[in-house]
């Protein structure tokens, strides 16, 4: 009986101390949280536009970090970057990039160029390779610990050919996603400084106040609650209330947003702003005026994407935000955080396709 008491003990030992750490883990759990603040000022007429941003980083993790990445996306849409390269030479490539990156001219690419990057007050050194940023850290930023990251950044929209840019083939002025330097997230598996090559993206939670600056004529449909309604107008006031007037050439439109991994935003003048209202949540459309067949279209989108909606809030849980918004973008379809960007033209079963397709995602996109 001895002989097989201390087996048995053992094995006992063993498996309480395994169930006991995966508890210990579970009850450990974390991830990081970060906070952007950014005012954007657009060029229309260069397709250009600068930004100060501030990230208010809560490192939530047990680790010590003596490095930190950004994400520079626009950078991936110029000749001979990786994701040209890798589209140019693949067996299966992408028929909606191919070369088109490769034949792009300096004034119709990308680019996001740093001016100034400070960690906690101190002037950061950083090197930069292709649409990564890595910058080492003079001081390292400790677990559980608040930082401070402030830059200053100048950016080219390049011409639309994968979810961002601008002039697309349907005519929409701007499709701006993935637009702004955009810290990589830190989890358990280390930093994901992945290079740009038209895949997915990954970030981290937080809350966005963005401030964007142009021309009063655009009208603007993106993530987050516009702050400012009635000086903006354009179909955000409600019914009833009196705009501010102004007859300055820019608007400033301040939009926020909690709880959201990213940021996204598309511009034209000539949209069209329609509304609707379904299980407590504000839909919003926004898709180019003068061709009545796109507006018909669009018309009955409104008026039926709202079963969808009601479906998936009663078997799947209720959308957590109070708005959503989908918006004509010219490029297939893409989703973000309280919005989507998509084609609009064509006919009504893709659009009505689509928009369901990308509104089921916005419930499991991370």
């Amino acid at each position: 009986m001895r002989i097989l008491f201390l087996p048995i003990f053992l094995i006992i030992m063993v498996f309480s101390w395994l169930f006991g750490t995966k508890a210990q883990a579970q009850t450990e759990r974390w991830q990081q949280r970060t906070d952007y603040t950014m005012e954007i000022v657009m060029n229309t007429d260069e397709h250009t536009f600068t930004g100060k941003q501030k990230i208010v980083y809560f490192n939530n993790s047990p680790d010590t970090l003596t490095k930190v990445f950004y994400h520079l996306y626009y950078n991936a849409f110029q000749p001979n970057s990786a994701m040209d390269i890798r589209s140019r030479t693949i067996e299966d490539p992408d028929r909606r990039v191919k070369d088109r990156i490769f034949k792009l001219k300096p004034n119709e690419i990308g680019y996001q160029k740093v001016k100034s990057l400070k960690i906690n007050g101190i002037d950061a050194a950083y090197k930069i390779e292709g649409t990564i940023l890595e910058v080492t850290l003079s001081k390292p930023i400790l677990p559980k610990s608040k930082n401070n990251l402030e830059m200053e950044f100048e950016a080219q929209v390049p011409n639309q050919i994968r979810r961002t840019g601008r002039n697309n083939a349907e005519g929409i002025a701007y499709s701006m996603a993935q637009w702004y330097p955009k810290l990589s997230n830190y989890d358990y598996q280390g930093w994901h400084a992945n290079p740009y090559i038209a895949r997915e993206f990954y970030g981290s939670f937080g809350e966005f106040d963005v401030k964007i600056t142009i021309d009063s004529s655009f009208i603007i449909g993106g993530t987050g609650y516009l702050q400012n309604p009635l000086e903006i107008g354009k179909g955000y006031e409600k019914a009833g209330q009196k705009l501010k007037k102004s007859n300055t050439k820019t608007n400033t439109w301040h939009f926020k947003a909690q709880n959201v991994h990213d940021f996204a935003w598309g511009a034209d003048q000539d949209y069209l702003h329609t509304t609707t209202e379904v299980d407590g949540i504000l839909l919003r459309f926004f898709f180019q005026k003068g061709n009545d067949k796109v507006k018909a279209n669009w018309d009955k989108l409104r008026n039926t994407i709202g079963k969808g909606l009601q479906f998936l809030n009663k078997n799947y849980g209720q959308y957590p935000y109070k708005e959503y918004a989908f918006i004509q973008g010219g490029d297939g379809g893409m989703e973000y955080p309280m919005c989507t960007l998509m084609n609009g033209n064509g006919e009504f079963d893709g659009l009505f396709g689509t928009a369901m397709h990308e509104l089921i995602h916005s419930w499991y996109q991370g």
